[in-house]
């Protein structure tokens, strides 16, 4: 099975050099070494001209939000890839940046090399920015292989208002699709030319990074030019604890996950989502593990194209309400930030959205809170200080009780687009998934993205939708969630 065209994007117009000495694969986003098309094409170009791989797994620092969390999960991930590729014929080489850039020239010197380079084509953050300039300067082909999600980026040109016009997209369009699934393993069977590794020069300029050793002590990110304030959680990164985490969503929690998934105290929630984000576990492999386990076949699919959440995968009901997290929520922010180069500014927020918020600027906040304020959680609210301490804790927010952070934020903020900026820093600074296209719509969603208009018409909020801390404890259990990270140390 080859890697489908639509997946393809040639990002600059030199040549395939057929006598260079190796096919790069510049890994930056699907970081792991199964169920990723990104590999697998490069896979088909070392066997087409006969030529060794090489994969570089580049880490930056030169991002705003970069971080020993960040950088520790990554880097967990990083060794379980060194492992992976040491059992085959592919040269792995793990390269974290020391000064911002650095790595360009590393791709500068190793595109020479080369035969093409193919990277991932991430429609999100520092990606779609650098990748241009990047491919521009190579003087060879640089392909950028899109293993986002089930749906390919370049299947629609249109950008989704709301989710139930995705979804009835989805149900249109996704089911030839589902027979395109990446390979598990794409070395698997394929007896590649050995190549001896990066040369001394390169080694010297360029050094290699002991992942093993950083992903055991975060210790070693010390003198690593990221932000050392943001401490790592004991989630562990890597495509082996992805997989683990999948396995016990399967077994013991996706049963409970349509009545419970709401509860904070119950988190049925899949915990995938710092995994999906960072390339660690692939949509193809949950779905695959997934709909194998209840046996289903596309078979199952429902004719038509109703556009509702619930009866068209032909799976039960708690693994379709899953699947419309997984795809309909996750999919349509990749649709969104490939579409639109302005989808972290408040301008793309809906035309309702923005009349009804700035309708209501001057409307008297029934409190005001800075930013350093909401990131010590010194709210009078302890509901939303124990969200806040969830995300400095363990770089999360539970799933419905981010809306209700965000809500907040948005409450206590002088103007919408305070509080907008004030939940991109949290969330980007301490959200393990942070800076992803399914951070983004949770944020915008908070203002009127992909939602209609509400009422009645209220202070502050206009007809963008409400929500309350007191509601929320009327609808779910949360003093024992209030109670756990009332403890913790925000200051």
């Amino acid at each position: 099975m080859t890697v489908p065209r639509l997946r393809i994007r040639t990002a600059n117009h030199a040549p395939v050099n057929t006598e260079g000495d190796f096919v790069l694969y510049w890994m930056t986003a699907f970081r792991r070494p199964y169920w990723n098309f990104s590999l697998q094409r490069a896979v088909e170009h070392a066997r087409e001209l006969k030529k060794p791989l090489i994969v570089v797994e580049a880490l930056e620092v030169g991002h705003k939000w970069a971080s020993d969390r960040s950088h520790h999960f990554v880097i967990q991930g990083m060794a379980d890839n060194q492992r992976a590729f040491s059992k085959t014929r592919v040269v792995y080489y793990p390269y974290l940046e020391q000064e911002a850039g650095a790595g360009n020239r590393l791709l500068d010197e190793l595109a020479g090399r080369s035969c093409l380079v193919v990277t991932d084509d991430f429609p999100c953050f520092a990606t779609p920015g650098v990748l241009p300039s990047a491919a521009k300067g190579l003087p060879v082909q640089i392909e950028a292989v899109d293993s986002n999600g089930l749906l390919p980026l370049r299947a629609t040109d249109r950008v989704f208002s709301r989710a139930h016009d995705f979804r009835r997209f989805l149900q249109k369009t996704l089911r030839p699709h589902l027979e395109e699934f990446p390979l598990a393993n794409p070395l698997k069977g394929c007896r590649l030319p050995r190549h001896p590794g990066l040369d001394l020069n390169v080694q010297e300029r360029w050094p290699a990074v002991d992942v093993k050793a950083i992903a055991a002590d975060p210790g070693r990110l010390a003198a690593v030019p990221i932000d050392h304030s943001v401490a790592v959680t004991q989630t562990r990164g890597g495509w082996d604890e992805a997989r683990k985490t999948l396995a016990r969503f399967c077994s013991k929690k996706l049963p409970d996950y349509e009545s419970d998934r709401n509860q904070p105290e119950r988190d049925v929630t899949s915990g995938l989502s710092p995994f999906l984000h960072c390339g660690h576990v692939s949509t193809h492999e949950v779905f695959d593990r997934l709909m194998n386990d209840e046996d289903w076949t596309t078979e199952e699919l429902a004719d038509g194209a109703s556009g509702s959440a619930r009866g068209w995968w032909g799976a039960s009901p708690a693994l379709e309400s899953f699947l419309d997290e997984l795809v309909t929520w996750r999919e349509i922010g990749f649709n969104m930030c490939w579409q639109r180069d302005d989808y972290d500014q408040f301008d793309s927020l809906p035309d309702w959205a923005q009349k009804t918020l700035h309708d209501h600027e001057g409307d008297i906040r029934p409190s005001l809170y800075s930013l350093e304020e909401f990131e010590t959680g010194a709210t009078h609210d302890p509901l939303w200080n124990a969200a806040q301490a969830q995300l400095l804790q363990e770089g999360r927010i539970h799933n419905y009780l981010r809306m209700l952070w965000g809500k907040k934020i948005l409450h206590w903020s002088e103007t919408p687009r305070d509080a907008l900026e004030i939940m991109i820093q949290l969330n980007n600074k301490y959200a393990i998934d942070g800076c992803d296209p399914s951070s983004y719509s949770g944020i915008f969603w908070v203002l009127g993205r992909y939602d209609r208009a509400w009422g009645p018409e209220r202070e502050v909020f206009g007809k963008v939708r409400y929500m309350t801390s007191e509601n929320t404890a009327r609808k779910f259990r949360v003093r024992n969630y209030v109670k756990q990270f009332s403890s913790v140390e925000l200051a």
